[in-house]
């Protein structure tokens, strides 16, 4: 995900149900609707950061379009936004959330806002375990007096504590929203394997 405004595409065969959740998002998201999965697979690259998808269409349906991104490993978070009720067929399916319809105008939002925090998490995770790994690389290979006179060295560990504080702030910003902490409720509740 780019520091520019997040793009969330609609993928949806009924155009009065796309148009009014781009009316929703617009404000905050470059958003773009389509009606097919076909047109949805040729509009979805790189620059497409979030991709709400209806889960059942003609033609291309939402579940083959899902597993021909994932066979892509593109990095977009993929929400099914579908009146499909959910069945143990969704196991293994590879979306990051799913809404049952009708959606309200803040659920619709809510999901998008925590997929974009989600990607923004993901995107800092590897950026601290980036550095972490140069710096452990570095004080492996140079004498701490070495690391010590070493200006890089000194702006690597900077660069590692601000990316450790980013880390926890968007982690607090998770932890502020309901849904996350119920989901760490259940999965602390669940006896491991």
């Amino acid at each position: 995900m780019t520091t520019e405004t997040p793009s969330v595409l609609i993928v949806d065969d009924e155009p009065d149900i796309a148009d009014l959740y781009a009316t929703w998002l617009e404000e905050t998201y470059a958003v773009e609707t389509v009606s097919d999965g076909d047109t949805a697979l040729t509009a979805i690259d790189e620059t497409v950061d979030i991709v709400l998808l209806d889960r059942r269409m003609p033609g291309l349906s939402g579940e083959t379009l899902l597993a021909t991104l994932r066979e892509r490993e593109l990095a977009c978070r993929v929400a099914m936004v579908t009146a499909v009720e959910p069945a143990f067929d969704v196991i293994g399916m590879g979306f990051d959330d799913y809404l049952v319809k009708p959606v309200s105008r803040d659920e619709l939002t809510r999901i998008v806002e925590q997929l974009v925090l989600r990607s923004s998490y993901d995107e800092q995770l590897q950026e601290f375990f980036s550095l972490a790994s140069t710096k452990a690389l570095l004080d492996a290979e140079k004498t701490e007096a070495e690391r010590k006179s070493s200006a890089e060295y000194a702006r690597l560990e900077d660069q590692l504590a601000l990316s450790r504080v980013r880390i926890e702030e968007t982690m607090t910003e998770f932890l502020d929203q309901g849904s996350y902490r119920r989901l760490y409720q259940d999965l602390e509740s669940e006896p491991l394997l």
